[in-house]
């Protein structure tokens, strides 16, 4: 990781650069800071010792001899199947690693929305490392054509594929999979099925209607992060908290213009209530 200076703002929050690049567009230089746009806040826990809280270490060992296996004694192999193993070594694997490079290669842009959701696994924010005119002025291009960049880039002994697209006023690089990751959809059989009736329409178009808001962030939260963590500091305290039960869901109704109107009416009760609280 290269230590950085620069600090992204983005929502209320600062991000530090991770890493430096150059995005080549034909002729064109641009270099660019690279910033983590989502974090790890998953719920992790330590393995302990029941009888005295000791945190357990976990060790390699030979299955066959039960001993503990030194890490310099560790190879890594590829697996060829049935029990068959290609031992290499740390300089083998070194030498198959992909060239250092700074080169944030765009080699086409296609229209948004051509690249299915499947393909995208990680997205980062890129601010200006110099020439900041030629920076938003690729943001307002991509923006105002509706474009976004296939590029190329290796970050950390990795090569990744990715999508650069604007966000904003600003530039988002997102990694794509790779192509052995993405599986094509099922090809299932076309059910038969009525099509639906105006009263069920009309139905669907008042749910739609009902629920329409504006994209908020702040709204998502982890209910089961809250609920560990309450639990974890309520239990730290002393206390003994009970844990309550999810509610079970109620069964939808058979019909699908009573589902809709059942729908329609939880819907509506629910932003009434917002008003009200307002």
């Amino acid at each position: 990781m290269i230590a950085a200076s620069f600090l992204l703002r983005y929502d209320g929050m600062t991000t530090r650069a991770m890493w430096k690049g150059i995005i080549r567009c034909g002729r064109q230089q641009l270099p660019v800071k690279l910033h983590a746009a989502v974090e790890d806040t998953d719920v992790h826990f330590h393995l302990l010792h029941a009888d005295d809280g000791v945190r357990v270490q976990q060790r390699i060992v030979n299955p066959a001899t039960g001993e503990v296996v030194p890490h310099e004694e560790i190879r890594k192999g590829y697996a060829l199947g049935n029990g068959v193993f290609v031992m290499l070594d740390p300089s083998e694997i070194e030498a198959l690693a992909p060239k250092p490079s700074r080169d944030i290669e765009v080699e086409t842009f296609v229209p948004e929305g051509t690249i299915p959701a499947a393909w995208f696994e990680r997205p980062y924010h890129l601010s200006p490392d110099g020439d900041a005119d030629a920076y938003f002025a690729l943001a307002a291009a991509l923006a105002k054509t509706a474009r976004q960049g296939i590029a190329h880039w290796t970050m950390r002994g990795k090569r990744y594929a990715g999508a650069l697209r604007a966000q904003g006023d600003h530039l988002a690089l997102i990694a794509l999979r790779d192509r052995e990751e993405v599986l094509e959809a099922p090809q299932l059989a076309a059910p038969k099925l009525r099509a639906p009736n105006e009263k069920e329409l009309a139905l669907a178009e008042q749910l739609v209607s009902a629920l329409e808001g504006e994209f908020d962030p702040t709204a998502w939260k982890s209910e089961h992060r809250e609920r560990v963590q309450t639990f974890v500091e309520q239990k730290a305290r002393g206390k003994q908290p009970r844990l309550k039960r999810p509610r079970k869901r109620e069964a939808a109704p058979a019909s699908l213009e009573r589902a809709l109107s059942a729908s329609l009416k939880q819907a509506r009760n629910g932003s009434a209530r917002e008003k009200k609280s307002a």
